[in-house]
């Protein structure tokens, strides 16, 4: 389960870097602002499991 979970988190971070780059290219403020969130979302998940995986060890 927590390899699922960081797998996901990388998705939403390269999702987000994705997004974010395109929207800067096209000039969409709000695509940019939705890539960072996504980013943001994927940091969060990402630093919840290092924090399960402390506990763990």
């Amino acid at each position: 389960m927590a390899q699922e979970e960081k797998a996901r988190a990388k998705k939403e971070q390269l999702r987000g870097k994705a997004k974010e780059a395109i929207g800067r290219m096209a000039g969409n403020e709000r695509m940019t602002a939705e890539g960072k969130a996504d980013q943001a979302k994927g940091d969060a998940r990402q630093a919840k499991e290092k924090g399960k995986d402390t506990f763990r060890h």
